[in-house]
């Protein structure tokens, strides 16, 4: 029952600038059309886990709901689900352990972890299996950052590194235990 970060970061390990902006995750066009493993990853995935601000940035965008899948959305504050969302987001909130048993309870069991803060819990729980690090060349200073502070050192072993438009570099890691 995997956990997969599917993410993609600066070279100095933001995934959003400082002023909460992913512009600069579009400067390099992709010629052959690639989604860089986005498809075979979603199709690997049962449902997501996500927190309230990747939610909302999700909704912000001028885009049709992207998501073919269960998205589970947490937060300590949501009381509803927005208006035409209901059957696609269901809220959860609660310690990130129990969280993963309700939703595998209910026949979810490979997890695409999604957002800032919510990896940050996970990795603090050791609740990932999986992490697809897609890096784009550009440094930006500060913003939000992928990593947060743990408890104990988590250890992963490469899998597999990919080039993108000679200029992305996407790796794929595993837990080791």
């Amino acid at each position: 029952m995997p956990n997969i970060i599917y993410i993609a970061t600066s070279l100095d390990g933001y995934i959003a600038d400082k002023n909460g902006d992913i512009d600069w995750l579009h400067d390099i066009e992709i010629p052959d059309g690639s989604d860089m493993g986005f498809g075979a990853h979603f199709d690997r995935i049962d449902a997501l886990v996500m927190g309230r601000n990747t939610l909302d940035a999700v909704l912000g965008m001028d885009i049709e709901w992207p998501y073919s899948k269960p998205v589970f959305v947490l937060s300590n504050t949501m009381t509803a689900v927005p208006v035409g969302y209901e059957g696609k987001i269901f809220l959860l909130k609660g310690d990130v352990s129990e969280v993963v048993k309700q939703i595998n309870d209910q026949g979810y069991n490979t997890l695409y972890i999604d957002g800032g803060v919510t990896i940050q819990h996970f990795l603090k729980a050791d609740l990932i299996d999986e992490m697809i690090i897609t890096t784009i060349p550009v440094l930006l200073g500060g913003g939000a950052p992928l990593f947060g502070a743990l408890d104990a050192p988590l250890k992963f072993k490469a899998v597999k590194s990919e080039i993108f438009a000679d200029a992305i570099v996407q790796n794929h890691f595993a837990r080791v235990r």
